[in-house]
C-alpha cells in the first residue's frame, strides 16, 4: 500500500495522549519570552533555534535530550509566558488535527519567578481555555486534558499528587512522572501513587524507555500505572518475529497485552533518546501486529520536529500503514484518555469514526 501523503493526514482527526508543554514551544514565542526576561539563546533567528533544538536532542541520549529543556523552561516562568505557551499549544495541535490531547508539564519547574503551584496550573489552564476557544472559532475543536508531572530525580510527587487531584475538576485528568529513568525508579514516589489510588485518580508512569524490564515491570506492579509513557523496551520481552512465526510473549509482555494497558509509544522521540534504532525498526510495529494497546504520540514537537501527522505519515510510510491501521491507533488512544468514559465514547463516535469514515470510504 502506498504511504499516506502527510497533507491528507493533517485535516483527519487524532486523539493525543502523550505531549510535554515545554517541549513544543514555537520558536518565534522562545525568541521573544527570552528576550523579555533576559535569557540568553543558542541563537535568536527563530528558524535556526529551531534547528538547533533538533540537532541537539538527536544525539541518541535522553540525558542530553533532557538538557535541551533548560531554554523552554527558562521562558515559563512568568503569568505571560505560562499562559502564552499553552495557548499556543492548542492552537497549533487543534491546527494539526488533534480533536483530544492530554498535555503534560510539572508545575515544580515554573517557580523560579515567584509564581505559587497553584498559580502554574490555573495560569496553563487559563491559556489552554483560551488557546481551545480560539480553535474552536476557526472551525478546529479541541479537548484538552491536563497531567501534572513530578520529576522523578526530585522529591514533591507527593505535593503535586495533591495538587492534581485538587484541580481534578478544573482541568486536570491524571498525574505523570518523568526525567532520567536509571537510578530513579518509580517504587521512590510510591506514596504517591498509593494516595492517587486512594482518590480514585489516573496516573501515568514514564517507563521502558531509556530503562528496560524493570521499569516496566515497577510501574505496573508496584505504583499500579494505569498507562505506560512510552513502554517502548517491553520489546525485550518479546522473542521471535512475525515473519519467523515465532512470536513468544514473556510474561510482563503478555500481562501487559492481556490487561489492555496502553503504551504511549512517542516513534521520532524513541529513535533520537536510541531506544529504538530507526523509525523503520521501530517496535511499534511488532505491537501493533501483536494486537498490543498501541497509541502514537508526540512526546516533544519543538526537540523532535515533529506534529502527530508527521508521526502517522512516518508509520505509514514505514509500515505501509493505511487510514483502517491509523483510525486504530485514534481509537486505541481514545480508549486510554483519562476523561470520563462517556466523553471518550462521544469523541470515538460523534468526531473520530465518522471523519475516518469519510477517508475509509
Amino acid at each position: 500500500m502506498a504511504a499516506i501523503a502527510f497533507s491528507d493526514i493533517v485535516p483527519a482527526p487524532k486523539a493525543l495522549l502523550h505531549d510535554h508543554l515545554d517541549g513544543g514551544l514555537r520558536p518565534a514565542t522562545i525568541v521573544d519570552l527570552a528576550e523579555r526576561v533576559g535569557h540568553p539563546l543558542p541563537t535568536t533567528d527563530p528558524v535556526a533555534l529551531g534547528e538547533w533544538f533538533v540537532e541537539a536532542a538527536d544525539s541518541g541520549s535522553l540525558e542530553r535530550y533532557l538538557e535541551t529543556f533548560a531554554h523552554t523552561v527558562a521562558v515559563m516562568q512568568t503569568p505571560e509566558g505560562l499562559h502564552r505557551v499553552a495557548k499556543e499549544c492548542a492552537l497549533d495541535l487543534a491546527a494539526d488535527g488533534v480533536v483530544y490531547a492530554e498535555v503534560r508539564y510539572a508545575p515544580e519547574q515554573h517557580l523560579e519567578r515567584g509564581l505559587s503551584l497553584d498559580e502554574v496550573v490555573e495560569t496553563v489552564n487559563a491559556g489552554f481555555a483560551e488557546g481551545a476557544a480560539e480553535a474552536a472559532a476557526l472551525g478546529t475543536p479541541i479537548r484538552i486534558g491536563v497531567l501534572l508531572t513530578a520529576m522523578r530525580h526530585a522529591a514533591r510527587s507527593q505535593e503535586i499528587a495533591e495538587l492534581s487531584v485538587r484541580y481534578r475538576d478544573a482541568g486536570v485528568v491524571g498525574f505523570d512522572i518523568a526525567g532520567a529513568e536509571a537510578g530513579f525508579p518509580p517504587t521512590r514516589h510510591l506514596d504517591a501513587f498509593e494516595y492517587l489510588q486512594r482518590e480514585n485518580f489516573h496516573f501515568t508512569i514514564h517507563a521502558g524507555e531509556a530503562f528496560g524490564l524493570p521499569s516496566i515491570w515497577q510501574a505496573i506492579q508496584w505504583c499500579g500505572a494505569d498507562r505506560l509513557g512510552h513502554g517502548v523496551r517491553l520489546v525485550d520481552d518479546i522473542t521471535g518475529t512475525l515473519a519467523g512465526g515465532d512470536v513468544v510473549l514473556g510474561r510482563l509482555s503478555a500481562y501487559v497485552r492481556d490487561k489492555r494497558i496502553p503504551l504511549e509509544l512517542c516513534p521520532s522521540s524513541n529513535v533520537q533518546t536510541g531506544a529504538a534504532a530507526s523509525i523503520a525498526e521501530h517496535p511499534i510495529g511488532l505491537l501493533h501486529d501483536m494486537r498490543f494497546r498501541v497509541t502514537v504520540n508526540t512526546d516533544n514537537r519543538l526537540m523532535s520536529g515533529t506534529s502527530m501527522s508527521r508521526e502517522m505519515a512516518l508509520l505509514s510510510e514505514a509500515f505501509g500503514w493505511g487510514w483502517a491501521e491509523l483510525q486504530w491507533l485514534t481509537i486505541n488512544a481514545m480508549k486510554s484518555a483519562f476523561i470520563p468514559y462517556d466523553e471518550r465514547l462521544a469523541i470515538i463516535n460523534e468526531i473520530i469514526k465518522p471523519g475516518y469514515g469519510k477517508l475509509l470510504g
